[in-house]
């Protein structure tokens, strides 16, 4: 499948990068391109000028923390134990860890504010809790480069507001960070640079790539930004017609 051509991504360390776009046009695909779990039809990802192709799962690992959407599994880890395995590229075959292992979940875990959360059961702490303990998993690689996918997906108001705080933390903290969204809202309050993928792809700075008319054209219908009297933009829809119809 052909994402897009000429796209050219560079995630450097301290900053948040937003990647945009409608349903189906390839954003999951792109993921796992940088992933390396699915090599590019064309150029080469590199990660700290290192093609990533050349480098073996666990080694990618190192580099490359992933977060995805939900927690996928329903078996009753504790949230520590959930958090360890983020060590796992870090270990040697049938290796378990050690307590040097389990002190870098705690502090992940304590650097996310929910240390008190690591003898619980995974399966019965809120779905905000559990995303902050996917976020610990993938702090506890102690990779340069975090990706996340759709990290706020079914949380509620709160609990968005909490991995949005914890996301710009994590650029604060000297990683690289790119996080898939919906929601051009959390691009303008954690981003430093946006990626749009829509019939092309364009990146810039968020300001300069998300304008109204580049937002009516990605999503087809007509968007204004407007911002609050607390400063914080908003996307909200103009009344009128879809674009393209009469």
């Amino acid at each position: 499948m052909t994402v897009a051509t000429g796209i050219d991504l560079a995630l450097e360390a301290g900053t948040v990068t937003c990647l945009l776009g409608p349903n189906g046009v390839g954003k999951t695909t792109l993921f796992k391109t940088l992933l390396g779990l699915i090599p590019p039809l064309a150029g080469t990802v590199r990660v700290g000028g290192e093609a990533l192709s050349r480098l073996r799962p666990a080694a990618v690992a190192r580099r490359v923390a992933y977060v995805p959407q939900a927690y996928p599994g329903d078996f009753a880890y504790t949230v520590l134990d959930l958090v360890v395995m983020g060590r796992t590229a870090a270990l040697g075959a049938f290796a378990t860890p050690g307590q040097a292992d389990l002190d870098i979940a705690l502090r992940a875990l304590d650097a996310l504010g929910i240390a008190a959360l690591a003898p619980r059961d995974s399966t019965r702490i809120s779905g905000g809790q559990r995303q902050l303990a996917l976020i610990a998993r993938a702090l506890a690689q102690q990779a340069g480069v975090v990706v996340m996918d759709e990290p706020t997906a079914s949380l509620d108001l709160g609990n968005r507001l909490l991995v949005l705080d914890r996301v710009r933390a994590l650029a604060a903290d000297g990683l690289a960070v790119l996080v898939s969204t919906h929601e051009p809202e959390h691009a303008f309050a954690v981003a430093d640079r946006v990626a749009v993928l829509g019939s092309g792809f364009e990146t810039g700075p968020v300001d300069a790539v998300l304008t109204p008319d580049r937002l009516t054209r990605l999503y087809g219908v007509p968007l204004t930004v407007e911002r609050t009297p607390a400063g914080r933009r908003v996307v909200s829809p103009l009344v009128g017609p879809a674009v393209g119809q009469a």
